[in-house]
């Protein structure tokens, strides 16, 4: 079918061999590596939960190769600064001071995927030009505004150590368009294979492997909105998103009772209209991966809690355990209301 010019059935055979090559870099994380997939083709940023070691940066890396754009990386710091992304100062070879563009600047146009590693050992400063960045696409340095078009921006949490750390903002958590979870595979024989495959340790060999540009960058803005006008949805179908919003909002109007929780005082904020758009954006473009043309509810559920739960905020009694309590709500949420 042909929408601007662009044959989704193509693109679509080479938006699933991008996923299989990601499959085939990273063992073992076949839901994650989809979630990331319907977000990069939703254009849509992401925050990444994970241990360690888990394969995040590889994913990126391989991600960045396979989309043949530029790959840059800054790590949190508590004294990084806004200016760490844009210069860095260095004395020349005639010891006079100069000026070189920093890891944000240097590619431009170009710059496909930009990774900020542990951001929350990051000053809110830092992460105010984050959510410039990420919201626009753009930054002013040097006199003159910079665009990124083709840019997806990835962030990861520290959620091991908690000295000198600094939680996002309820804006900058919403900013993101999906928060994904990376877990080391629990298969034994994946496991074993990790260990011992001498294929896994060399990571650059490893991404070199990888066809480049096989998703070329700077086309998945105007790919990604054809998918989106591609995808129906029908009446009731509206009427069961709009169903799983109200019960977000308010749970107990709905009938949702979690053990140990008072549903009636637990939460404070969040889905807002941004937030249930992106999901489904977000569930249009898992429709498109199942080579349909219009939503199910299997779309929704599939990506419900990559997409909201970060964006549910609860009052402070209960706030500290977020990620339980968030996970236990949406689940009942999808329980409670039915779908068509």
């Amino acid at each position: 079918m042909q929408q601007n010019n662009i044959n989704l059935h193509e693109w679509r055979e080479r938006v699933l061999h991008f996923e299989q090559s990601l499959n085939g870099t990273l063992l073992g994380m076949q839901a994650p590596v989809r979630a990331l997939v319907i977000s990069i083709f939703s254009r849509g940023h992401v925050l990444l939960e994970g241990d360690v070691g888990v394969g995040k940066t590889t994913l990126l890396r391989a991600a960045a190769r396979l989309l043949g754009g530029e790959y840059q990386r800054i790590e949190g710091a508590i004294d990084l600064m806004p200016s760490d992304f844009l210069y860095h100062a260095y004395l020349d070879q005639q010891g006079q001071p100069a000026v070189a563009p920093g890891p944000l600047l240097q590619h431009e146009e170009n710059l496909a995927v930009f990774f900020f590693n542990e951001i929350n050992r990051a000053r809110p400063q830092a992460h105010s030009l984050l959510l410039r960045l990420m919201a626009e696409r753009s930054v002013n340095a040097f006199n003159r505004e910079y665009r990124f078009p083709h840019l997806t921006v990835f962030a990861d949490r520290n959620r091991l150590e908690r000295e000198e750390t600094f939680e996002l903002p309820a804006a900058a958590r919403d900013r993101f368009f999906m928060e994904i979870n990376i877990d080391a595979p629990d298969d034994r024989e994946l496991q074993k294979d990790l260990m011992f495959n001498q294929r896994f340790h060399d990571v650059d060999a490893l991404i070199e492997l990888l066809p480049p540009g096989i998703v070329p960058y700077a086309e998945l803005n105007q790919l990604a909105e054809a998918i989106q006008d591609h995808v129906r949805a029908e009446p009731a179908l509206q009427d069961y998103a709009v169903n799983l919003w109200r019960a977000l909002r308010n749970p107990v109007q709905s009938g949702i009772e979690l053990e140990d929780v008072d549903t009636a005082r637990l939460v404070a904020g969040g889905a807002s209209p941004r937030g249930m758009a992106m999901m489904m954006r977000a569930a249009r473009c898992r429709a498109w991966l199942e080579g349909r043309d219009y939503l199910a509810p299997d779309d929704i559920r599939s990506v419900f809690h990559e997409t909201v739960a970060h964006r549910i905020f609860f009052t402070p009694a209960y706030e500290l355990r977020h990620d339980e309590i968030a996970s236990r709500l949406l689940d009942a949420v999808l329980d409670n209301i039915s779908a068509p």
